[in-house]
């Protein structure tokens, strides 16, 4: 356990567990964004402080630079996944911003569906979290295609987060997390479990066999060749400055065609960042030809 020492430059005279200096934020931060690409400012710093303190508790560290030691001397050690979890959010839930799988249904889907067998159809969720959005992807192609299995389809979900991938894999959700689901599709896609007294939810065979789960930096190049039909990468890029945003989009043009979709978050735009996109809906953009 730390020692308890003020903070020097903590507004208000409070004390805290750890002293946590103007340095020590601001090498953090640039950690932060060297590792995720996620650009805190200032007024993150309280977030910083919380996260982060349970991570030297966990250690048995005394000082903010000692954490900062461990993390730069290994940069690519166990440390630094464990440093990505601490603050990168996660907040999601099945079908958000349902107009998104509206879209995918009317217009990538039901094509599909009156077109010949064996048809190529590549999804990415992009921070995909704990699983929520690739099985709602993966409902709605249940949904809308009576024979997935005649055509060659699958989806790729990715997160940097490799506690909440985990999640995802597992594929089992309290009765918070799938409140707002139907009963029909509660009962088409979920067996109930007893989880020692609690009742789960688990994701049944035909949608997990449709999703590969891979731990992704979108900092690092992509890995994938694509071509992708479909991205979803919603609520990732609004912790991007701009130019970390023009860059990862200038990469997701590459993996797709003209005409491809990418999703983004309510808050997202690509306004004044890519070229390469047209809006042709509510954060709906498609590839635009070269």
């Amino acid at each position: 356990m730390g020692k308890t020492a003020p903070d020097t430059n903590d507004d208000g005279g409070r004390k805290r567990e750890f002293l946590f200096a103007e340095a020590d934020f601001d090498a953090l931060r640039a950690l932060v964004r060297e590792h995720t690409g996620i650009s805190l400012s200032a007024a993150k710093r309280e977030l910083v402080y919380g996260r982060l303190a349970r991570r030297l508790r966990a250690l048995g560290l005394e000082t903010f630079s000692e954490y900062r030691s461990m993390l730069t001397s290994d940069p690519q050690g166990q440390e630094i996944v464990e440093f990505c979890n601490a603050i990168t959010t996660n907040l999601t839930s099945f079908f958000r911003e349902s107009h998104h799988f509206d879209y995918l249904r009317e217009h990538v889907l039901a094509p599909l569906a009156k077109g010949a067998p064996r048809q190529r159809l590549r999804i990415w969720s992009a921070g995909c979290s704990t699983g929520e959005e690739p099985y709602s992807i993966a409902m709605t192609l249940r949904e809308s295609l009576r024979e997935v299995g005649r055509h060659d389809i699958r989806i790729l979900a990715t997160d940097l987060d490799s506690d909440v991938l985990s999640r995802a894999r597992a594929g089992c959700y309290v009765q918070d997390r799938v409140k707002g689901l139907s009963a029909q599709r509660m009962g088409a896609f979920f067996r109930e479990q007893d989880d020692g007294g609690a009742v789960r939810y688990a994701i049944n065979a035909e949608l997990r066999e449709l999703i590969t789960f891979n731990q992704l930096n979108l900092m690092h190049p992509l890995p994938m060749k694509g071509p992708l039909d479909v991205i979803f990468c919603r609520n990732v890029v609004i912790y991007f400055d701009k130019e970390t945003q023009r860059d990862l989009f200038r990469r997701f043009a590459q993996l797709q065609r003209p005409g491809a979709v990418l999703f983004l978050g309510h808050s997202e735009s690509m306004f004044k960042v890519s070229e390469d996109y047209t809006l042709v809906g509510k954060t709906i953009y498609k590839r635009n030809a070269s």
